[in-house]
């Protein structure tokens, strides 16, 4: 292979290239589509976005006998394919500016210039044998690391839940920092996705065992819609507008600061009759921190019996068990 050549591509010349049959999506070597439509619209969403899309990687040739350009999509046929069928009004994605899912032809003017405008990255492998195909497109495909189970959730799903798990994540990016929730590494392998995802899940269907396989059926089950969006939305921006009221980082250091115990915290406060005030959050927090350091020290042993200071401290907080235990403590200074 001589080179890899990158250059920008509006998404109008993407479709007049494969309009003039100049470009082949679908060579010997590639895998056939098995996009759902939740993924499709995802990668629509993050154009409306304006957020990155991997970059496409194009073998380009020239038949001499015909003098033309031959270009071969080596790795992006899904991504392309996906343009296309939105383009030819064949599903519907979510745009910042509508607040349901809409169709091609139900973009304004604007939004349509401005989808068909946007610029996607390119790569075009100049002189690549079929060897250097497969070779390169092997190791386009070859995931990196081993995935955890959210990862691996991130990955399969793409459709209402999970974008709003990621959107509800990603706003409270300054509280879990802040607080000392999770550290960049948690962040960067999706634990503070899992986390709000499965809030959102005991907040519905009430507390209980957290359960990996359990959390993927409830991400399968709201992959087209999720039905309770808006009141999920709602809950939690009551929820975390409350925390915060309290000193900025007032969680840190503090044993709330671990996420099964702020999980309690924020399921107990959901359940309440009516928000507490900001003081008797304080006095729980003060409270249950010092006991919880007491015993652990060893000044005092009797501040909290055994099962419910290892429900603040043992490995196995997420267990059912230990949540009740935890939410009962909590629960008992809200009256």
């Amino acid at each position: 292979m001589e080179r890899v050549d990158y250059e920008s591509l509006i998404i109008q010349d993407i479709l007049a290239t494969h309009e003039r049959r100049e470009l082949d999506i679908n060579p010997w070597y590639q895998r056939r589509a098995v996009w759902t439509k939740p993924q499709k619209a995802y990668l629509i969403n993050t154009v409306f976005e304006r957020k990155p899309v991997p970059s496409i990687y194009v073998r380009h040739a020239i038949d001499l006998d015909s003098e033309k350009s031959v270009k071969e999509v080596v790795d992006g046929q899904q991504r392309i394919r996906c343009v296309l069928e939105y383009r030819a009004g064949k599903f519907a994605a979510r745009h910042p500016e509508h607040p349901r899912p809409v169709k091609y032809d139900q973009l304004t003017k604007p939004q349509r210039m401005s989808f068909l405008q946007t610029a996607l990255s390119v790569g075009y492998l100049v002189g690549a044998s079929d060897k250097d195909v497969i070779e390169i497109f092997a190791r386009i495909n070859t995931v990196s690391k081993t995935l955890n189970p959210q990862e691996k959730r991130n990955a399969q799903f793409s459709g209402a839940f999970k974008q709003f798990c990621l959107e509800e994540a990603v706003e409270r990016l300054p509280f879990w920092r802040n607080n000392g929730i999770f550290s960049d590494n948690d962040i960067s392998r999706m634990v503070e996705v899992q986390f709000v995802s499965d809030l959102v899940m005991n907040l519905f269907d009430g507390l209980q065992d957290f359960s990996s396989q359990r959390l993927t059926k409830y991400y399968a089950a709201n992959e087209d819609e999720f039905e309770a969006e808006e009141d999920a939305r709602c809950r939690l921006d009551a929820l975390f507008s409350q925390l915060l009221l309290l000193h900025e980082g007032r969680l840190k250091g503090t044993v709330f600061a671990r996420p099964q115990v702020l999980f309690s915290l924020l399921v107990v406060i959901d359940g309440l009759p009516r928000r507490p005030s900001i003081g008797l959050v304080e006095r729980c927090v003060d409270d249950l921190d010092a006991r919880v350091e007491s015993v652990r020290s060893g000044d005092n042993l009797s501040a909290l019996s055994t099962d419910v200071y290892e429900s603040f401290t043992t490995g196995n907080m997420h267990r059912i068990r230990f949540r009740r235990l935890r939410d009962e403590s909590i629960r008992g200074y809200f009256g």
